[in-house]
């Protein structure tokens, strides 16, 4: 039955195994476990950029397509859902399924055009392409302030259902350690969880399907995949709109959560660099990387100012350090960790741990 829902894909390592069981297991409680609203927010933040990286690891890792435009289809589906709210007077779950259609076909329409006419073109030269286009949607965004709020951005209401103030019952479970409101913002997390579930799932069940494997023959060697018959400019197409459309829907989720968006929420190229930085951690090639990068990039980013005040003020008698542990320098740390986790982890934390384990069978055969 596992091996159904995963498409045949198991994580071939019983550390990283137990990694992975105790990263979803902790996301799908983590309302009970780390109540509070700063803890629930970098927790939904973690399922959205776990279905937007895997999406772009979709076109990096398993066809090997270097694309620059992945936050373009992010931004399309956040507008699609924030545009179709607030043109509403009261918010319902159709307008939010016309939003997000209308996302999806836009989406649908900009990467084949994309795909047709720049995948023709290699390496860096399609990066730039989808450089451009990206950075032309980001201004347009901006300037087109009648539809899309301008650098102000859209703040708009949620169906009932999903609003912070509707109550599943008045008064808040108790816990041992806290108390947890059974409200719609629970019903939205749990929302985002179940859609990012299927998400991940189906990209495991594309990346391992003959489409998937195809893919990973033009990542190898897009000139043999070319002699076999395949017609690699259709599946590198084909790949480029099946990565934005799950982008696209990760978008949706984010304007969902958040009840707001704008251009540097979902569009900026900070965002892109993001995930370029979580599929090196993860491992690219390796949807499970995405998980995994995705939980330690957002809990450092979220935390990691929190972690160094506390260094700070307890080196406060030693000199130089309480200045050099100071929240100020929170991303010379975080570029510090990226660093070490590139030089230890050169194949991502996946693709080490799968190494380890792999060594460990050949020692057993020995």
């Amino acid at each position: 039955m596992l091996q159904r829902l995963l498409s045949k894909d198991l994580p071939r390592s019983r550390w990283l195994a137990m990694l992975l069981l105790i990263l979803v297991l902790g996301l799908a409680f983590a309302p009970f476990l780390f109540p509070g609203v700063k803890a629930l927010n970098v927790a939904a933040k973690i399922l959205i950029f776990v279905a937007l990286v895997a999406s772009f690891d979709l076109l990096l890792g398993y066809t090997g397509i270097v694309s620059f435009a992945h936050t373009m289809f992010f931004g399309i589906g956040a507008y699609g859902v924030a545009i179709s709210l607030s043109s509403v007077e009261e918010a319902s779950w159709s307008a939010i399924f016309i939003g997000v259609l209308a996302a999806l076909l836009v989406s649908v329409l900009l990467s084949l055009l994309i795909g047709l006419f720049s995948l023709r073109v290699r390496a860096i030269f399609f990066a730039m392409i989808t450089l451009a286009v990206a950075s032309a949607f980001l201004t347009l965004a901006s300037q087109l302030s009648e539809f899309t709020g301008g650098e102000d951005g859209l703040t708009f209401r949620v169906p009932e259902l999903l609003s912070p103030g509707f109550m599943l019952r008045e008064d808040p479970l108790v816990l041992p350690w806290a108390e947890v409101d059974l409200n719609g913002r629970l019903i939205t997390y749990y929302l985002i969880f179940g859609s990012v579930l299927a998400i991940f799932l189906t990209l495991l069940r594309i990346v391992n399907s003959p489409f998937g494997r195809v893919l990973q023959a033009i990542r190898e060697n897009d000139f043999r995949a070319e002699a076999l018959g395949y017609r690699t400019v259709v599946y590198r197409t084909l790949s480029n709109v099946l990565s934005a459309l799950f982008a696209t829907l990760a978008g949706c989720l984010l304007a969902l959560w958040l009840r707001y968006n704008g251009p540097d929420t979902s569009l900026s190229f900070e965002i892109m660099l993001d995930i370029l930085l979580i599929v090196v951690i993860g491992g690219m090639g390796t949807l499970y990387g995405a998980l995994i990068g995705s939980v330690l990039f957002v809990v450092a980013q979220s935390y990691l100012q929190d972690l160094l005040r506390l260094i700070g003020e307890a080196t406060a008698g030693i000199p130089l350090l309480p200045a050099l542990f100071t929240p100020d320098r929170w991303l010379l740390w975080l570029g510090l960790l990226f660093v070490l986790s590139v030089y230890y982890f050169p194949t991502g934390i996946v693709g080490k741990l799968r190494e380890r384990a792999v060594l460990a069978r050949l020692k057993e055969l020995q």
